[in-house]
């Protein structure tokens, strides 16, 4: 079976089919398509396609998705901190993870988050990441972040919390437009204080960034974006605003 962008068509095809219904309708068909590609279902000429690649990766992926309970939530705002939170408004598991749409997360990830949570002595914490590539301007980018997670003892990546933590300091800010999974450790690590409790690092299990940001907008703006939004941060709120609306939200060309 080859796969393709036709293939990466189909999981993204299934992973709609499985969030618009919530029936368990993509196994028969599923198995239809695989004995018609095995040459032990003959297919009449109207269902031909049950048997093409497309349509295999399409069932198998909304297949795996409705058996494991996945759901695609629905909202307005376009606020990270809003998905985030309308997310764990309907997830019913005992341990929340967050993580970007853009991130790959290492295999160890779960395993990883279970290890910590599970000793008793981790209030939440995250996996930290590494980036998809690397370069002078990246690098020096990163080198800067590191004295920070150092300094707050917290960091990036899949941020993770057991459901009733979550709950209990509210979830996300969604007043805040950037910087919400800060607020939301610094709410969860004074949880924690007062369990004997701290935030922890997953480091085993980093995830893998993406740099789309400095493809786009070159390896060294983050100096540039830093400049821009410390100079209006001072003089004018609605001018920061404006900035941050254009680089996380609107993300115009330039």
């Amino acid at each position: 079976m080859d796969f393709s962008w036709h293939s990466l068509i189909g999981v993204a095809l299934g992973i709609g089919l499985a969030a618009a219904t919530g029936f368990r309708i993509f196994i028969p068909l599923l198995v239809a398509g695989l004995a018609a590609r095995l040459d032990v279902l003959p297919l009449g000429d109207s269902f031909q396609w049950l048997q093409s690649t497309p349509a295999l990766v399409m069932l198998g992926t909304a297949a795996i998705a409705e058996t494991r309970g996945c759901r695609v939530v629905r909202l307005a705002a376009r606020r990270i901190a809003a998905a985030r939170n309308a997310g764990g408004a309907v997830a019913t598991g005992e341990i929340f993870s967050f993580a970007d749409a853009d991130m790959r997360i290492h295999p160890e990830t779960f395993n990883a988050i279970d290890d910590m949570l599970g000793s008793g002595r981790i209030v939440a914490g995250a996996t930290g990441v590494t980036l998809e590539r690397w370069s002078l301007g990246l690098a020096v980018t990163y080198a800067l972040v590191v004295p920070w997670v150092w300094l707050l003892r917290m960091d990036t990546g899949v941020v993770f919390c057991p459901s009733a933590d979550f709950r209990a300091v509210g979830g996300f800010d969604e007043r805040r437009s950037f910087g919400e999974d800060v607020q939301f450790l610094l709410d969860l690590r004074r949880l924690g204080r007062a369990r004997g409790q701290r935030l922890g690092r997953a480091r085993r299990a980093k995830a893998i960034a993406s740099t789309r940001k400095f493809d786009r907008y070159g390896d060294w703006h983050y100096f540039r974006l830093l400049l821009r939004l410390l100079g209006p941060m001072l003089r004018s709120p609605a001018t920061r605003s404006a900035l941050v609306e254009d680089y996380w939200y609107r993300d115009p060309a330039r």
